[in-house]
């Protein structure tokens, strides 16, 4: 008798569109809006959306890519690759320059970021002294 691995996700499973909204906390609006987009592809049956694992797993990368900011024109164009012939090589190729961009403008903004945020902690430095300064005096005024 051969024993399922329960670690692996069923490769054959069907998933509702309730089912995928709430595991990946998305709305019915955002599938559907993804599909509209044609970066899903459920079945139909009748109006009923069957999402299969292909499209559940799409839909992970779909958020991921959106999470460190990519475009939905972006996460397309790395998905879409799987179509190729040499699939494979180009999708991580393609995706390895969209990630790689990324990253190098979000050190870009962390950068700016940590600059802007030491120039605001040396402001609220000097305000806060001014502010002690300032209720020094009012207290010795009010004696």
């Amino acid at each position: 008798m051969v024993q399922k691995d329960v670690a692996q996700p069923d490769r054959a499973k069907i998933y509702s569109i309730s089912d995928l909204c709430e595991e990946f906390d998305v709305t019915p609006r955002t599938l559907r809006f993804y599909e509209q987009k044609g970066l899903l592809s459920p079945t139909r049956r009748g109006w009923t959306r069957l999402f299969s694992y292909r499209d559940r797993a799409r839909l992970r990368l779909i958020l991921r890519g959106k999470r460190v900011g990519l475009s939905l024109e972006e996460i397309k164009e790395i998905l879409d690759l799987y179509h190729l012939r040499n699939g494979h090589v180009r999708q991580l190729r393609a995706a390895s320059q969209t990630l790689r961009a990324r990253l190098d403008d979000l050190k870009l903004q962390r950068r700016e970021l940590d600059e802007t945020i030491a120039d605001l902690e040396r402001t609220c430095t000097i305000v806060d002294g001014m502010l002690r300064e300032k209720e020094k005096l009012a207290s010795a005024m009010a004696d």
